[in-house]
């Protein structure tokens, strides 16, 4: 009976156990958390950058049907918004200028949500998300940013 009673008072309670789950989450590295978001994001953007190149006519004819962005001519809008995809993208993936990348996929984001899928928001609110997490808090030590930042730091002592 005593054996069963020091064995019971040796396990760890609940809230002994939630302390070691949140500390063990709390190891996550932040670079690791930009690594995931950044492979996520340039995966949805490229992919429908590349769903855009595939038939430019059908895209062309979506942004003037369906799609309707006001104030542009829907063939510029349709460019516009392959480039920024394709080549925003491609830079976050990269954590090369990801800050500034992040930028022009947060206000297509923007124009997306308002203008053309409004009912998508929970998935643009997730989009956005990340997207603001990567402005803030950069690429990471993954990345070609940090990289850069390190050369600087070594040639001429420039600490951010």
């Amino acid at each position: 009976m005593a054996t069963q009673i020091m064995a019971m008072s040796a396990r760890p309670g609940l809230a002994e156990r939630l302390h070691r789950v949140t500390d063990l989450a709390g190891r996550i590295p932040v670079s690791f958390l930009a690594l995931i978001m950044r492979i996520a994001l340039a995966a949805i953007f490229i992919k429908s950058g590349m769903t855009k190149l595939a038939n430019f006519d059908i895209t062309i004819s979506l942004f003037q049907d369906e799609y309707m962005v006001p104030l542009l001519p829907p063939a510029v809008a349709a460019v516009m918004a392959t480039i920024t995809e394709l080549g925003c993208a491609s830079l976050i993936l990269a954590g090369f200028g990801t800050r500034f990348a992040a930028l022009p996929l947060l206000g297509l984001t923007f124009v997306i949500e308002v203008f053309v899928y409004p009912e998508n928001w929970v998935e643009h609110l997730t989009w956005a998300s990340m997207l603001l997490f990567l402005v803030t808090q950069g690429a990471g030590k993954l990345s070609f940013d940090h990289l850069i930042r390190k050369a600087l730091e070594r040639r001429w002592g420039y600490a951010a």
